[in-house]
């Protein structure tokens, strides 16, 4: 659920918001850096620096960062745009860009709707 989690633009993986203030106490109570769970890379300190990270992953063709950031471009209304990162995503072998392929198709957002 994308309300209860956390995209982690560093290394592209989903953290529940449970687990992510676990991960929070422990570096408190530790007294580390703030760092991603997976793979220990630093948080961002801006949202600005959040979106190059993500951008970096779209860029080395990271499904799940093509397929999060197509979800970005649909929310905005831009769904040509959301389309295309979908397909690369799917192409990729991502299942949930497969997914929004098909409610593309079947609505006929970003794309010819499907009348078969």
């Amino acid at each position: 659920d994308p309300k209860n989690s956390t995209f982690m633009g560093c290394c592209s993986k989903i953290i529940c918001q449970g687990c992510a203030y676990a991960n929070t106490l422990r570096q408190r109570e530790e007294s580390l850096e703030p760092a991603c769970a997976f793979c220990r890379h630093p948080l961002p300190k801006t949202q600005k620096e959040s979106e190059m990270n993500k951008m970096k992953r779209v860029e080395v063709n990271d499904p799940f960062a093509l397929q999060y950031v197509g979800v970005k471009h649909k929310v905005e209304g831009d769904h040509e745009k959301a389309f295309k990162y979908w397909a690369k995503a799917a192409e990729l072998g991502d299942a949930i860009a497969h997914h929004y392929l098909s409610v593309s198709y079947r609505e006929g957002k970003g794309v010819e709707k499907d009348e078969k």
